[in-house]
């Protein structure tokens, strides 16, 4: 059995190593390394350390400590669930690793195995969040059911979705799930448990008001799409649903070459698009190259650190779970092309840079996002930016320094617009401080 996951193991690296970059880019490739690296490496050692030199264990030490940890596995977890509502993938989809528009572009793809699959579920369940802890153990248990091999066993997994069901309270398929669990001693208990249950919710659901019911289905129903709350709509923009852009609109977007009546694009012009016109969004074409790209990743790259928040209950700074991505800030007189980058903005906007904040670079990872929220400083915010000393913010300009095969794009929510991202392109969203002017990226 070690031997065939050795051999495993060395053609997953032999692919990986082909493009790094894209071996990773595709999410179930990423949770697999992460899960392979940190729970599986364990398994490994205990192996390997039975009968190897001190030099040889002391390296391995020494190597462990720069791979993920469980909080690293647990995130791209969490992030194939949030890939999976976002763009409302099955987990059959994810499974298989077809994930739509990343798998032609990304020929590195892997499948979720039973244990796999169960991981997702354990986690979901450990933030009890009944919901994806169902849809992740009945995908393993149709795994199972289809004869895959697995270390699981089938009642482990019935024990979580039988309980993950009945925390939804959908009795009778608790209760259909512990009847395959006859032969299992906590099952028995359950099974009587479930039944008492499902008699009560049975009885209770007669005396229920036919009126109440009615009530209760209208308000699930679904609506317009400016009825829906804030987060729906967001995560439609990001699937391409509902974007209010219509033709007679469209037909008032042009491209077109400008110099900005600076001197130096006069014989250069730069190439401009209008994206959207309510907010005037804006993308600029050739301005960045690969050569300066590369450049500001190499100066980032070591301070990239997990956006945090202050918590007000603790004092501490914790991680912001509204946005899932790391980032850090570069100054203008740290490198010449940070400059030049700088100089570059002021150039073709005609803003002064002199008051504008440090170059942020951010990295998504897999799965990451930046909730709708506002980049300026609404009406009830006076102080938002008090400490920069430069007055509220009136511009954002955004560089997309890699390409992305599917999903990234920056949505505004209130207006129903959206701006996939491009690379070695500009979307400068130059906008008024409107309060219905909030996006997510």
């Amino acid at each position: 059995m070690e031997v065939r996951w050795a051999e495993k193991l060395d053609r997953i690296t032999t692919t990986a190593i082909q493009d790094p970059e894209g071996f990773l880019g595709h999410p179930v490739n990423a949770f697999k390394l992460m899960k392979r690296l940190n729970t599986e490496w364990g398994e490994v050692e205990d192996l390997v350390l039975k009968d190897m030199s001190d030099g040889f264990i002391s390296n391995l030490t020494i190597q462990r400590q720069y791979f993920p940890n469980d909080e690293d596995q647990n995130g791209a977890a969490k992030a194939l669930l949030r890939l999976q509502d976002t763009y409302q993938l099955d987990t059959q989809t994810i499974s298989s690793g077809d994930f739509p528009g990343v798998t032609a572009s990304l020929p590195f793809k892997s499948t979720l195995a039973v244990e796999d699959s169960f991981e997702l579920g354990k986690i979901a369940y450990s933030d009890a969040d009944y919901y994806h802890t169902e849809l992740w153990m009945a995908q393993a248990l149709r795994q199972l059911d289809e004869g895959e091999e697995s270390s699981i066993e089938l009642v482990t997994i019935l024990d979580y979705l039988s309980y993950s069901v009945y925390q939804q309270g959908e009795l009778e398929r608790a209760l259909k799930y512990t009847k395959r669990l006859l032969s299992h001693q906590r099952a028995l208990g359950n099974l009587k448990y479930f039944d008492y249950q499902l008699a009560k919710q049975k009885k209770a659901e007669k005396e229920q008001n036919t009126e109440e019911e009615s009530k209760m289905k209208q308000e699930h129903s679904g609506g317009k799409m400016s009825q829906l709350p804030e987060r729906r709509k967001y995560e439609q923009l990001c699937r391409g649903e509902g974007l209010k852009m219509t033709a007679r609109r469209q037909r008032h977007l042009f491209c077109r070459y400008s110099n900005h009546r600076h001197p130096f694009y006069v014989i250069g012009p730069v190439k401009q698009e209008d994206e959207w016109d309510r907010p005037r969004i804006i993308r600029y074409h050739g301005i960045i190259s690969e050569k300066e790209i590369e450049k500001v990743k190499e100066l980032a790259k070591p301070r990239l650190k997990r956006a945090t928040v202050h918590d007000p209950q603790t004092g501490k700074l914790t991680t912001a779970q509204y946005r899932v991505s790391k980032s850090a800030w570069l100054a203008a007189y740290e490198h010449p092309v940070v400059d030049r980058i700088n100089q570059r903005i002021q150039d073709i906007t005609g803003l002064d840079v002199k008051t504008a904040e440090e170059l942020q670079v951010a990295n998504y990872g897999v799965g990451g996002q930046y909730e709708p929220h506002f980049d300026f400083g609404r009406k009830d915010e006076p102080d938002a930016f008090k400490e920069l000393g430069t007055g509220n913010r009136i511009a954002t300009w955004l560089f997309y320094m890699s390409d992305v095969a599917a999903g990234g794009a920056t949505v505004f929510p209130e207006v129903g617009a959206a701006v996939k991202p491009m690379k070695f392109q500009i979307n400068g969203s130059m906008r008024e401080a409107r309060s219905s002017e909030d996006h997510a990226d």
